[in-house]
């Protein structure tokens, strides 16, 4: 039958090292994941020396650290919900989080959103390797060519095995990176490391503490970086039984992720706040030398190396969202090859991307632009995908129908879930609040009358959401049950777990 070959036509190799699934749906005697390594894997995303950035944000706006760790944490555990939510679409579906997203947007009309979805996650390895590359140029004199190979050879390697070896590495990065950050902790809770000094004749700032519209920012901040985490999930959930509990494994990854978001977005503002810190990498490595003369060189290469998972990480998503763009269009072989091909484009992107912006002297500015606006493209898509699963079809799929390029229940473009993210989208719009540094590059005219504060991705998330909620009111899920239904008969393989 041709649903069966196209589907599940890519078998794992048991004696290989290298993960031999890509796209394709992932049979129930390969789901070999456990519950338990849910939590850890999302903690120890979140664990990084990037997620302290977030905490930047507050003290630039006012805020004392503080209430940079108020707002810190609230909008961390509101953009985390999201997230969690689309874990667990991964055992119970046993498909990467994309291509689930054919049901609402159509086999082509997905393209739209992974288009999207793949410049985030070669933007975020850009603002990585551009971090790293800074901070090893300040701190050591290193050379930046050097620096983005060393850290994106080991990561390379790492998606190229995939999923198993992926989970082993953050376990091991979290017992590198526990100690070295609980030692920074207790080192800010102690007060062992000193405000730094005030240089004389330089003009005093204004005293931080507490205003509404940088407690927003910082909570919009925060909240969307998580919220940015939203196609991902599933990647790392699929190889789970799909029996697995949906509410143990949203309570697993939204623990996980709130809580070591929370905790470095709560150290990176008292580095801001109190260290004046503006490069998280000198800032730690100011916090190590403090204790003794080369601590702070030990504290920056383990923050490097703990953080290889997390660069593997976006690789191995971008990937997908790679084969699957190229998929929608001509039909390919979801197998370790095509795996590795899509790596290596994804990992020459990323590099060429990052050496020019380095050596443009453009620096991280231009980034977080690209990353905020890439995050307004991301913000309909989750609120449709979300609204779809769980409020219209409720988690039935006729999954086979995922990889037919012609004659799927869902055809080639949604209508109803392009219409309401373009509707999402465009309603964002003057909401939109896109800065170069101090520069504005666009503040829509709410945002403008509102002080500024960016809650475009909030406006995003309801729209979207209604809109596609009443234009199902027309869907036949009479037909599409009537088809899921004669596909379990046929191929019980593809029923689906309890959601």
């Amino acid at each position: 039958m041709q649903t069966e070959s196209t589907a599940v036509k890519a078998t794992s190799n048991d004696q290989s090292p290298i993960e031999g699934r890509s796209i394709d749906f992932v049979p129930e005697q390969e789901r070999t994941d456990k519950l338990s390594s849910q939590g850890p894997f999302w903690f120890v995303g979140n664990f990084t020396f990037f997620t302290m950035t977030i905490g930047f944000v507050g003290p630039s706006v006012g805020l004392d650290a503080l209430w940079t760790t108020i707002a810190g944490t609230l909008g961390i555990m509101f953009g985390t919900l999201f997230m969690a939510f689309h874990g667990s679409q991964g055992p119970h579906l046993g498909l990467p989080q994309m291509i689930q997203s054919r049901a609402q947007f159509g086999y082509r009309g997905v393209v739209l959103v992974l288009i999207a979805t793949l410049f985030v996650f070669a933007g975020f390895n850009i603002v990585n390797l551009v971090l790293m590359m800074q901070g090893l140029k300040t701190l050591f004199s290193w050379d930046p060519l050097q620096v983005a190979l060393a850290v994106t050879v080991p990561a390379t390697i790492l998606a190229i095995l995939g999923h198993d070896w992926m989970h082993k590495t953050f376990k091991w990065s979290l017992y590198l990176s526990l100690p070295l950050y609980g030692l920074v902790t207790l080192a800010v809770l102690m007060g062992w490391v000193h405000d730094a000094p005030v240089v004389e004749g330089a003009v005093q700032e204004s005293p931080l503490g507490f205003n509404w519209t940088g407690f927003i920012a910082q909570f919009a901040a925060a909240a969307s970086y998580n919220i940015a985490y939203a196609p991902y999930v599933s990647d790392y959930s699929r190889y789970l039984p799909k029996n697995t509990s949906s509410s143990k494994l949203i309570t697993a990854v939204f623990l996980g992720a709130s809580l070591s978001g929370a905790w470095m977005i709560s150290v990176g503002g008292w580095l801001a706040a109190h260290l004046h810190a503006t490069d998280v990498l000198v800032a730690l490595n100011t916090v190590g030398t403090g204790f003794a003369p080369h601590l702070g060189t030990f504290m920056v290469a383990i923050t490097i190396l703990a953080f290889l998972p997390v660069i593997a990480m976006n690789i191995y998503s971008a990937k997908l969202t790679a084969i699957t763009s190229v998929d929608s269009f001509r039909k390919i072989e979801p197998t370790a090859k095509t795996r590795i091909v899509a790596i290596f484009l994804v990992v020459f992107l990323q590099l060429g991307v990052a050496m020019s912006i380095y050596n443009s002297g453009s620096g991280l500015s231009v980034l977080n632009i690209y990353l905020v606006v890439m995050l307004y493209f991301l913000v309909p898509w989750t609120a449709v995908n979300l609204t779809d699963y769980f409020f219209v079809r409720k988690g039935r799929y006729a999954i086979p129908h995922f990889f037919l390029p012609h004659g799927n229940l869902y055809g080639r473009w949604g209508a109803r879930g392009l219409l309401s993210y373009m509707v999402g989208f465009m309603a964002m719009v003057p909401f939109f609040c896109i800065f170069e540094g101090s520069r504005e590059v666009y503040v829509g005219p709410i945002a403008r009358a509102m002080g500024s504060v960016d809650l475009a991705w909030l406006v995003g998330l309801i729209v979207s959401s209604i809109v596609y909620y009443l234009s199902c009111r027309s869907l036949n899920l009479h037909h599409e049950e009537a088809v899921i239904a004669q596909i379990e008969i046929n191929m019980p393989e593809y029923t689906t777990g309890n959601k």
